[in-house]
């Protein structure tokens, strides 16, 4: 995950360091965070929205609608897109701690031969194919998931599986990463979220 994020969850005081705000050449907020750019892009019928460009060196000021593409969810306004600025710098700011290694590793998986592999840690390897992907755990490491949501087999696939890895091993991930893998579970798994927090959703 190196784009824009997808969600936003607003902080009082989000950590800006790092990042270039200013307005394009055609009026829009933008901002940039290392190699990427991201822009509030009104839409025809109205709307914001998030977009993002990769690798443009240009002068912030001279950009334009059509250096962006993509849509990355819609924005409430300038405030949430600072929100979302923030969000997305904090989540690079944490995979670069992270140092995930990714290599290939011949190995097949349920979703074909794998072609690339991502090695969060010992024991914990996602798995990318030619059409899907996920996470492979390895005994060890799949003993250590909660029984509730424990899965006979030791993959977990990248929709909404993923998620269980991220919640047994939270370290191995980026806050983003995390806030967004409970709402996953809270969301596909209710009951046994419920079980586990013992608390009721509403």
């Amino acid at each position: 995950m190196t784009g824009a994020l997808k969600s936003s969850s607003a902080t009082p005081t989000p950590d800006l360091s790092g990042v270039e705000f200013a307005t394009s050449a055609d009026g829009i907020p933008v901002a940039r965070i290392a190699d990427l750019v991201l822009a509030m892009v009104m839409s025809p019928s109205g709307f914001a929205f998030l977009a993002s460009a990769a690798f443009v060196r240009r002068p912030l000021a001279e950009l334009t609608r059509a250096d962006f593409i993509g849509h990355d969810g819609r924005l409430a306004g300038e405030a949430e897109f600072r929100a979302r600025v923030a969000e997305t710098a904090g989540h690079k700011r944490d995979l670069a701690a992270l140092n995930r290694v990714q290599t290939r590793i011949s190995a097949s998986t349920p979703w074909g031969g794998s072609q690339m592999a991502v090695i969060y840690a010992d024991g914990v390897v996602a798995h990318s194919t030619a059409g899907h992907g996920g996470f492979h755990l390895s005994s060890d490491r799949n003993a250590k998931v909660h029984p509730l949501l424990r899965k006979d087999t030791s993959w977990y696939e990248e929709d909404c599986e993923w998620a269980i890895v991220a919640f047994s091993f939270p370290e191995l991930f980026t806050g983003y990463e995390r806030s967004t893998a409970e709402k996953t579970i809270r969301n596909t798994w209710p009951d046994e979220w419920e079980a586990i927090h013992g608390a009721k959703l509403t």
